[in-house]
């Protein structure tokens, strides 16, 4: 009797395999950890429930990031051969998101992108998340894009990559995020460090009550964990470690600011509640 069973990896997972085997082979991933208090991410969060929408995690986590890299030039580049390097003027989210495809019982990693996140609201975003996630993979163009890649044979597809990592053009135009982000918190874990697919990699897990100490005392705040994967070749890690604290520091308090729908409600019940 058989010990075991043999299978073929499913043509959709290949993507994935791809770029890490390619990309990430010439990357020299370097991790940087932080602890966030996400209390103000909560409360945000409760905002929206009240309006009747809700707003995942990952949507709140996108924006923040997206704020801060646009300050960050260095942490968006991507290395090209003799020693250049190329920095997007765009700032363009990526994300991991998993879909069945076919028959297939086994969900297959695919890589969904946002543009200008640091300037869409908030519902924009999460309709976007969405859509990655629930839509006919069809009408996903980056989705559809990528299922038709999945198909073609194996060297054409290393050979493909292996061009966009040589040519600005195509990289640009084909890998478009800036940065990902993967999320294993659905699932109870507390961290997740991602593979270098681009020069920064965002890990996070779930949000959890932890004790911390603020204004020297002990409290209980929903805190939440952060690993940061970047390219030692492309970026060094003070520059890295000020980008991360720069993340940490609008998800803590920066982001409020940036939620034009809310600060608009806001205003209008403080002159509703306001004396004639």
């Amino acid at each position: 009797m058989s010990q075991f069973s043999l299978s073929w990896l499913s043509r959709c997972r290949w993507n994935m395999l791809d770029l890490i085997s390619i990309i990430g082979r010439n990357a020299v991933p370097t991790y940087i950890f932080a602890e966030v208090d996400a209390t103000l991410l909560e409360k945000l969060r409760a905002c929206y429930e009240k309006r009747g929408t809700a707003i995942p995690l990952a949507a709140l986590l996108i924006k923040a990031i997206s704020i801060a890299q646009r300050s960050h030039p260095e942490s968006r580049a991507f290395g090209l051969p003799f020693g250049r390097r190329a920095n997007p003027h765009e700032v363009v989210a990526g994300f991991t998101v998993e879909r069945l495809v076919g028959n297939s019982t086994n969900p297959a990693v695919f890589v969904g992108a946002i543009e200008g996140a640091d300037a869409k609201p908030l519902e924009e975003i999460t309709e976007e998340l969405a859509a990655y996630e629930e839509a006919d993979m069809d009408t996903v163009c980056l989705l559809k894009q990528q299922r038709k890649f999945s198909n073609l044979p194996w060297i054409f597809r290393r050979i493909f990559l292996w061009l966009s990592m040589r040519s600005a053009q195509m990289r640009a135009q084909h890998l478009r995020p800036t940065f990902m982000l993967s999320s294993a918190g659905k699932f109870g874990s507390k961290l997740l460090i991602p593979p270098s697919i681009t020069t920064s990699a965002f890990g996070v897990g779930c949000i959890e009550p932890r004790a911390v100490v603020k204004e020297g005392k002990i409290q209980i705040r929903p805190m939440l964990s952060i690993a940061l994967n970047f390219d030692h070749t492309v970026i060094d890690g003070a520059p890295a470690a000020r980008f991360l604290k720069d993340v940490c520091e609008v998800i803590e308090t920066g982001l409020t600011p940036y939620v034009p729908e809310l600060l608009e409600e806001r205003e209008e019940q403080v002159s509703t509640l306001a004396p004639a």
